[in-house]
């Protein structure tokens, strides 16, 4: 009797992907060797001639240096704010208003090229996610609000809305462009002025916005642009012609900001740090589940106040889980920013890469199994490969404080009662993932879990059109969708 051959064709994979680099043009972007402040529509000297370097994460090289604003500059840009807002802004017509910010959004659109490439440059995040995430979606938030600057009848129906004055607004290091048009946007759609300040370590492409606010020919101060460290954004705080604060940013500063205008009038906007539980059913797609789990934690480094930092996984299906997700975190390539194939880039500074090395060091001493890729990374510029911890309890530091970096802790359940109680279980309330095949369970998880933005089947999914915003010590107020405008508006 012959015998039957196999048709079966043995594959191996290697999961190292070597792949040819593909790198960005630095041509693109141009560069200043230094910035001064933009106040009342135009770049003039810090009054205190200091200036300092931003550098590139990843090289460790210098990009530029930076005018520091103090207290006189702040004074300066304020008051240019409030007189452009009496004088000009205000008092012009909601549809007028609403080209100017159209007209800022297609510039954008039409340098965005050259600000993927600063942004990655300066933040050290993949020019890929520059380029298909915070360069289009800071446009997407100009060209939004610049609808709605001349409907706000229809925003606040039977009300009688006013604008508030000037704002003073303080963004972070993660997404700068983005935050910067989260804040701007509809600050000018309701008829605000607008003093803004970005992370000292990432101010270039705010920077360059303020250059294409120039272009644009914007009114003389109503937006001015002001660089600086903490110093600077206390004074824009205290300052007593700020109307209202909106802030970005960790959740200890959150707190001080809240105690400096306890005793004003000022309206504020805190959106602060956040301890996401991302939960996998054992009738997800798990995959899927992985893939957005992957998304969650690494994207941006995990310099995401809404990353999924807390995985919670059924326990019948803990080890498919965590053997799909190894595996997938094997392919992930860190390295070089600009290289077109690089899935996580460079630690935003170094003080940041010793807060990582940090909770690596805590976790481990907690007892928790630290669990690293086996990836190459390079030498110089400050780099922590992708990084999942097991055997984590709940009252684990790496479990109940923002790392914000690429660190996972994984616990498993059994039943709903019990993810809901331990999701819940933390200082933080910014968001969530569910993953799950029935949709009764979806709406069981999102009813009862404390989280500003609950994501299902999805992860890190942002438009315009939806607010966003936390509880608890994730801090208060929505920024985005209709949301948005009620944060810069009085309403009668």
């Amino acid at each position: 009797m012959a015998t039957k051959k196999s048709n079966t064709i043995k594959l191996k994979f290697d999961s190292s992907r070597n792949l040819a680099p593909a790198p960005e043009s630095k041509s693109a972007a141009k560069i200043n060797s230094r910035y001064d402040l933009f106040i009342n529509g135009k770049f003039e000297k810090p009054s205190g001639k200091k200036y300092f370097d931003t550098i590139n994460p990843a090289t460790e090289e210098k990009l530029s240096e930076v005018a520091e604003a103090n207290e006189a500059d702040v004074n300066k840009a304020v008051k240019a704010a409030r007189d452009a807002y009496d004088k000009v802004w205000k008092k012009m017509p909601a549809k007028e208003r609403a080209k100017y910010i159209y007209r800022i959004a297609r510039m954008v659109q039409e340098r965005a090229r050259e600000f993927s490439v600063i942004e990655t440059l300066d933040g050290g995040k993949p020019i890929r996610e520059s380029r298909d995430f915070d360069v289009p979606t800071a446009a997407n938030h100009f060209f939004y609000y610049a609808g709605w600057a001349d409907k706000l009848e229809y925003a606040f129906p039977n009300r009688n809305v006013e604008p508030l004055g000037v704002a003073g607004q303080i963004i972070p290091w993660n997404f700068p462009l983005l935050m910067a048009a989260w804040k701007i946007a509809p600050a000018l759609a309701t008829g605000n002025t607008v003093v803004l300040k970005p992370a000292e370590t990432t101010p270039l492409t705010a920077l360059k916005l303020a250059e294409i606010i120039e272009e644009a020919d914007l009114p003389p101060g109503v937006v001015n642009i002001i660089t600086g460290a903490g110093a600077t954004g206390a004074a824009i705080v205290n300052h007593p012609d700020v109307n209202k604060i909106a802030f970005t940013g960790s959740t200890d500063v959150g707190k001080i900001i809240q105690r400096a205008i306890a005793n004003t009038n000022k309206k504020a906007t805190l959106e602060l740090g956040g301890k996401a539980a991302n939960i996998i059913f054992d009738d997800a797609p798990l995959d899927q589940a992985v893939e957005g789990v992957i998304n969650g934690i690494f994207f941006n480094q995990g310099h995401v106040c809404c990353a999924g930092s807390r995985l919670y996984v059924q326990e019948s299906v803990y080890k498919t889980v965590l053997r799909k997700l190894k595996d997938r975190m094997e392919s992930l390539i860190v390295g070089d920013p600009m290289d077109k194939n690089t899935d996580i880039g460079a630690i935003n500074s170094r003080s940041q890469l010793e807060v990582i090395n940090k909770y690596l060091k805590i976790g481990q001493q907690e007892g928790a199994e630290m669990y690293q890729t086996a990836c190459s990374i390079p030498k110089k510029g400050f780099f922590c490969r992708p990084t999942i911890f097991t055997n984590v309890a709940q009252s684990n530091r790496i479990a109940q404080e923002e790392i914000f970096g690429p660190v996972l802790t994984i616990q498993t359940f059994r039943t709903d009662d019990e993810v809901i109680e331990k999701a819940n279980n933390t200082p933080f309330g910014l968001s969530a993932g569910v993953w799950t095949d029935k949709g009764s369970k979806i709406f069981n998880m999102t009813t009862k879990l404390r989280a500003g933005v609950v994501w299902a089947n999805t992860y890190n999914k942002f438009d315009p059109t939806s607010p966003f915003g936390g509880y608890k010590e994730s801090g208060y107020g929505r920024e985005g969708g209709l949301h948005g405008l009620n944060a810069y508006v009085s309403l009668v």
